[in-house]
């Protein structure tokens, strides 16, 4: 690691706006959840970004007091309030160069069915049925 003498002023500087354009970026997103992942969604590929509207869509008419927001950068809808609580959350398969999607649940969820039971799924396109399926869960979920 360089010790501070070995950077410019112009490189400090730089470091500085970079630090504050970071803390700009965070304080516009919380006063701005929906903004945030709306904007989020839009910068996924199309295949993700359908599914991701969508899911959007299905959450929001099942639990319209659920508030939008972004966890690890990707979209996830919480409890309402100052400290809301994930509930649910969609991973895109770009995110993670993998195969599939991924909608998913924190441990806040009320999903709790025996000693074990699903938090997250791997979803490649959506159906009726896997629509029927969220928004089953989401209700549980959420209740």
């Amino acid at each position: 690691m360089a010790a501070k003498d070995d950077w410019t002023e112009e490189e400090r500087q730089a470091m500085k706006d970079r630090a504050k354009e970071f803390r700009d970026a965070r304080k516009k997103a919380a006063q701005d959840p929906l903004g945030d992942l709306m904007s989020k969604i839009n910068e996924m590929p199309e295949h993700d970004k359908r599914i991701a509207l969508r899911i959007h869509e299905l959450v929001l008419a099942t639990v319209p007091e659920l508030q939008p927001k972004t966890w690890y950068g990707m979209p996830a809808w919480a409890t309402p309030g100052k400290d809301g609580k994930i509930i649910c959350f969609y991973q895109s398969a770009a995110k993670f160069k993998v195969r599939f999607s991924t909608f998913g649940f924190s441990e806040h969820a009320n999903l709790d069915s025996g000693l074990m039971w699903p938090t997250a799924f791997a979803l490649l396109d959506l159906t009726p049925e896997i629509e029927a399926n969220i928004v089953s869960m989401v209700k549980q979920a959420a209740s």
